[in-house]
């Protein structure tokens, strides 16, 4: 980076500050941090110096442009996430990590990505017509977990071909006390035990949830191994994966295999899940907005199935999509360390820094975007995206480790909205707040409550 190094760190709070102060409101916490020391600043925690990085060229020298000098290990998300999910895409590193991508990435190309169309539809008018149920009947419906029930049964029969219905409360329930645990969890070695009951209440229910999610995956992986493809319907992901070789011929191996769907199955469904519930939101607040996404599909589909093939002209169910989770980003916190020193703007990074970038802050840069608070679906035009800086918008990381499901979630994503949408309008429920909270993923806090209403004229089953 250009300047000249000066060894010490960014500007930040002079005192070590309570981790659990932060925790309590950590998307307040960053927004101020930024607001009074800069683009580049840093604070101390438990000894530790953290620097928080909240400007698009910096975030695209960690994230892109010197990526191999930072790494996952030894960051919040390693220490989180490892133990659950073990040494997949998301938490491995180096050489190990390189291997697996290459042996994963052609799963996930567009076009292998777009065969999945029908399957995500299917389920978009399963949960249409549970909707229209209720609207019929007078009932509020819990848009999240409905939305994570329905990402799940897409990922699940996508990379593995099964039905999870069996499983799928187990695996929701799952999923909330891992979430609730790791996002409450200070990261103390010594935990408060038989004197703080509802820790460990939390810690039983997290190690049960990770017992039931591995045994799961597992289950499935090595039935696979022993029938393989089903001959009745195309390969899934998981057959990619399995008959994927790298230039030595050499397999993903078992436990890289089990890594990997887990990894998948996790991040797969639950960042989709909250981004859908964030678009819906959003939409209700901004009901112009919903007005013409609503024209656009009567436009395009004229009351059929969306398929693949009309992706292009969605295009601002897409942008709504985009823009909704400009403002609420499901991963709302990217954390680095350095595995070699390096220089940011001019200061000298030490190896084994800590480094974070908040997608929550840098999505609201002032300098970048023109009034951020606002809902501005026209931000991700053609031109407007060209006319941004590079590494401006995270919402699925950057550089060489972006997401590799990033096409699965947004064709998934612009799929369900434009099937639920040209069928119900969901409104809000008057006095229920609807806050975000930053645990793993960023979620409603109460969840998203909305009645559901038929729209006249609505393509029905």
């Amino acid at each position: 980076m250009p300047g000249s190094p000066v060894h010490n760190r960014p500007p930040g709070p002079a005192d070590d500050l309570d981790l659990a102060g932060i925790r309590a409101d950590p998307l307040d916490f960053l927004t101020a941090l930024a607001a009074d020391y800069g683009d580049l600043c840093s604070h101390r925690t438990r000894g530790e110096a953290v620097w928080f990085v909240n400007r698009p060229d910096l975030v695209r020298h960690i994230l892109k442009d010197n990526y191999t000098a930072w790494t996952k290990a030894g960051t919040p998300d390693d220490f989180m996430l490892t133990p659950l999910l073990g040494k997949g895409l998301l938490t491995s590193d180096g050489p190990a990590w390189e291997r697996q991508r290459r042996l994963c990435a052609p799963a996930f190309r567009g076009r292998q990505v777009e065969e999945f169309d029908t399957l995500m539809t299917d389920a978009a008018e399963d949960l249409a017509a549970t909707w229209e149920k209720a609207a019929a009947e007078g009932r509020m419906v819990r848009v999240d977990h409905d939305f994570t029930a329905l990402t799940l049964r897409i990922v699940a029969d996508a990379l593995l071909g099964a039905d999870l219905a069996a499983a799928g409360p187990g695996f929701g329930r799952a999923v909330d006390d891992i979430n609730r645990f790791i996002g409450h969890f200070d990261g103390e070695p010594a935990q408060p035990g038989a004197d703080d009951p509802e820790f460990a209440r939390s810690g039983r229910a997290y190690a049960a949830a990770r017992s039931f999610l591995a045994r799961v995956v597992g289950v499935l992986v090595a039935a696979r191994r022993f029938t393989g493809p089903p001959v009745d319907r195309p390969a899934d992901l998981l057959d990619r994966m399995l008959a994927s070789r790298d230039a030595h011929g050499d397999a993903l191996t078992d436990r890289e295999l089990h890594d990997q769907v887990l990894t998948m199955v996790m991040a797969g469904h639950e960042t989709t899940a909250k981004a859908l519930s964030w678009t819906v939101h959003v939409l209700d607040r901004h009901p112009e907005h919903a007005a013409a996404v609503r024209a656009e599909l009567a436009t395009v589909l004229g009351g059929r199935v969306p398929r693949a093939a009309d992706l292009p002209r969605l295009d601002l169910t897409r942008r709504c999509l985009e823009e909704a989770i400009r403002l609420y980003p499901p991963v709302w916190l990217i954390s680095r360390r350095a595995a070699t020193a390096d220089v940011l703007d001019g200061y000298d990074v030490p190896a084994g820094t800590l480094v974070c970038i908040s997608p929550w802050t840098l999505h609201r840069h002032p300098a970048v975007w023109d009034a951020p608070e606002e809902f501005r679906p026209e931000r991700f035009t053609a031109a407007a995206r060209q006319a941004r800086p590079g590494h401006a918008y995270v919402p699925f990381g950057g550089g060489p480790r972006v997401c590799i499901g990033q096409s699965f979630a947004t064709t998934e994503a612009v799929l369900v909205l434009a099937t639920v949408l040209q069928r119900l309008e969901l409104r809000g429920v008057a006095g229920h707040a609807v806050v975000p909270e930053a645990l793993v993923t960023l979620r409603p806090r109460d969840g998203l409550l909305m009645t559901p209403h038929v729209l006249a004229g609505g393509v029905g089953r």
